[in-house]
């Protein structure tokens, strides 16, 4: 009674019960802000209430102030230990009790508000994890809608969030080159993924379209200075790999060491020698590709560095070291599988995005034939369009994707698309090397040769002030079918064209194949009668 008037005084509303149990039962139906009980109690003591009490609070912070007449060390630690948050001994003390009263009330308030911001946070949190769900759905779309599906390529990726910095991309060109690019923005989450975004769109338009290497990395690296800030790039390696032809072009920039690995086990390492994109301003830009011949059997293999930044338990790197043993100890078809065993037994704990990923050289992977935007109707077809391009063009231009670009609007050439882009590429590529820079594919007798007979190209391309290569587009069709006849001419002396058509193709050294895929791809190959060649492609009434 004496309890119940003093805190009445103070402006509270008291609650009053003779026993623990009877403290339990009203706690329950009338849930007080704060507690204050006696230690000793009839029928249930004030140690077991307590107990009782915060276990019926659960989260919500309800202070209990004790009693007590005890003066023990070891009951007034009991006190605290049943759930008690103070204590004060018989006889109270008003104006400490108030003190008490109105210091635990305010731990109260505090607590309550830490309670309402933690569920804010966890609402806000479940709207964010949507919101990424979502939006990683939709990335996936654009930067994975690639082909990372084909039997050539094996990966694997282990990103450290839902977004990540490291972006694989592939792709199919119409001429049937294979463009694999693998990337790592600086940063890692959200921040790092928003360049993968404009930079896998660019990708896969200019690949589809046909564009070179060279220009899809200058505009790969355009786009990304021009929407990064300052203190983000891109870490770049790109392989452009004829299947056909059995050349491969390389670009690293920033990436570790890349490797081009032989069938008999040797091997190339792709190292870096550019910037990485996003740096350097579109004039100062270099996409310059190194070049390579390739064998059935040989195998592309690129990482990101967080293969050899994994870290085990006693903080020590996985390391360039413990990869190069890894290459001298396995066979090139078991090579993959070794190395994410020898991570694995490593046990590294990725401090980067990590991304491993191989590609088989052998026949070219299948393509997917484009599908019609209608149904094509029967109507007559007849134009004819020529280009000429001249010294300045032929430096600095690729002029098959736009040509492509024209073909495709006559709807009985697009089944073929990638055929004609093929024989397109090996037109244009023999005129100007063999006819325009007067090269010999006999350089190219071996890997040393292969490597010159690039470099001179390069050379003299850049040397270029005179000549011109003009090609010939004339389509004809009706209801019962249609043509379409290229043909190409060149001002130089290089290409003897009926001595090359009237030879036999020898698959000896690493030339020779290009006007051998041309017949196979078209429906007839033949000289012009003056210095150049003729190719058709034709379709019939059900094209």
């Amino acid at each position: 009674m004496l309890l119940s008037t003093i805190v009445s005084r103070q402006g509270h509303r008291v609650l009053t019960a003779a026993n623990g149990l009877e403290a339990v039962a009203l706690f329950e139906q009338e849930r007080p802000q704060l507690v204050l009980m006696d230690a000793l109690m009839p029928v249930m003591d004030g140690f077991e209430a307590a107990r009782a009490i915060k276990a019926m609070a659960g989260d919500e912070l309800v202070p209990i102030i004790f009693l007590t007449s005890l003066s023990e060390n070891e009951a007034l630690v009991r006190c605290l230990e049943a759930g008690g948050d103070d204590f004060i001994a018989k006889p109270y003390n008003p104006i400490v009790l108030q003190a008490k009263i109105k210091a635990l009330h305010r731990l109260r308030r505090l607590q309550a508000t830490v309670l309402e911001q933690r569920d804010l946070i966890a609402r806000r949190n479940q709207q964010l994890l949507d919101e990424q769900r979502a939006a990683k759905a939709i990335f996936d779309k654009v930067a994975h809608a690639g082909g990372l599906d084909i039997p050539n390529v094996r990966y694997r990726q282990s990103p450290r969030a839902l977004f990540n910095g490291d972006l694989l991309l592939a792709a199919q060109a119409p001429a049937g080159q294979m463009f694999v690019l693998l990337g790592d923005f600086t940063g890692h989450g959200l921040p790092a993924a928003i360049g993968a975004m404009p930079l896998a769109e660019t990708f896969y338009g200019m690949t589809a379209k046909g564009h070179a290497s060279g220009d899809i990395l200058r505009e790969l690296n355009g786009k990304l200075k021009q929407i990064l800030p300052v203190e983000m790039f891109c870490c770049v390696a790109l392989l452009d790999i004829d299947f056909h032809r059995r050349v491969l072009r390389v670009w690293n920039g920033g990436l570790p060491d890349g490797y081009l690995i032989r069938a008999d086990g040797s091997r190339i390492a792709l190292r870096s020698r550019h910037l990485p994109l996003g740096v350097l301003a579109p004039a100062k830009f270099d996409g310059h590709c190194e070049t390579y011949p390739l064998q059935d059997g040989d195998r592309l293999l690129l990482l990101s560095d967080g293969v050899v930044e994994s870290r085990n338990a006693r903080d020590e790197l996985f390391g360039e070291q413990r990869l190069l043993e890894v290459l001298e100890r396995s066979a090139p078809e078991q090579l993959f599988d070794r190395i994410e065993q020898a991570l694995a037994a490593f046990h590294g704990q990725a401090q980067d995005d990590l991304s491993l990923v191989e590609v088989t050289i052998g026949e070219p992977p299948p393509r997917a034939t484009p599908s019609l935007a209608a149904p094509f109707e029967p109507r007559a077809l007849d134009w004819v369009a020529e280009f000429e391009l001249r010294a300045d063009s032929l430096r600095t231009a690729n002029p098959l994707p736009l040509i492509l670009q024209v073909l495709l609007q006559t709807q009985p050439l697009r089944p073929r698309a990638g055929a004609i882009y093929t024989v397109l590429a090996e037109l244009y590529s023999n005129a100007l090397e063999h006819g325009v820079l007067a090269l010999d594919s006999a350089i190219k007798r071996d890997a040393t040769g292969f490597a010159q007979y690039y470099e001179l190209r390069r050379q003299r391309l850049a040397d270029l002030r005179h000549g011109h290569i003009r090609l010939r587009l004339q389509v004809h069709g009706d209801e019962a079918g249609g043509c379409l006849r290229i043909g190409i001419r060149d001002s130089g002396a290089g290409f003897d064209v009926v001595r090359v058509l009237a030879e036999d193709y020898r698959p000896a050294g690493l030339g020779g194949r290009g006007l051998r895929l041309v017949r196979q791809l078209s429906d007839s190959l033949e000289h012009d009668g003056a210095d150049g060649l003729i190719v058709e492609f034709r379709w019939g009434a059900r094209a």
